[in-house]
């Protein structure tokens, strides 16, 4: 027998072909759904701080009022409130209350010498606050009335003066109703004051 035998169990020559694996191409739609999930962990983090500082500022504002709402006494503040009410009450009150001074004064300034009034009274409208006013009166003649209603209707706040119910008393005197409305904004008494502080 040959002694020469060698055994060996690691081949000399390659027993089968050894492929590199080539690298496939990278998808689309592989990269932008990564871009996506990532930015959504992006986002999703940022919000997360973003709402846990919300919150800081938030108990820190709530400190603060909490402060200057202990620096008020509760009985002030409920006197500044009733005062409040008090104040706006007024203001309405005012903004709503007439002053016939101004009626008067645009009689007085175009009533002839031959006519007097005995009776007045005035009412508000509730839809167009026009306010009407009703007086009765005594003038010495027709004529006296006729030249009355003439300077009446070329008084601009005076509006639609109509004399009726024309009649004689037992001494000769013409005895008469007279009716107009004047504007509201004319006897507004918070607009008269105005008026009279400014001159």
């Amino acid at each position: 027998m040959d002694q020469n035998f060698q055994t060996s169990f690691i081949p000399k020559a390659p027993v089968a072909d050894t492929r590199t694996a080539k690298a496939r191409p990278t998808s689309f739609l592989l990269i932008l759904s990564i871009f996506i999930f990532l930015s959504v962990g992006i986002a999703y983090a940022g919000l997360y701080f973003y709402k846990n500082i919300l919150n800081q500022k938030v108990d820190s504002m709530k400190n603060e009022l909490r402060l200057a709402s202990s620096r008020f006494e509760g009985k002030k503040i409920t006197e500044l409130q009733e005062l409040d009410k008090r104040l706006n009450a007024s203001t309405y009150i005012l903004s709503k209350h007439l002053a016939t001074t101004p009626i008067f004064e645009a009689l007085q300034a175009s009533t002839l010498k031959t006519i007097r009034y005995t009776k007045f009274s005035y009412v508000q409208g509730d839809t167009d606050n026009k306010v009407v006013v009703k007086m009765s009166g005594q003038a010495v003649n027709y004529r006296a009335v006729a030249l009355q209603a003439d300077l009446l209707s070329k008084d601009k706040n005076i509006i639609d003066p109509v004399f009726s119910n024309l009649s004689l008393d037992s001494k000769g005197n013409v005895i008469f109703e007279l009716s107009f409305t004047v504007n509201p904004s004319f006897v507004n008494y918070q607009q008269l004051v105005k008026t009279s502080l400014s001159n």
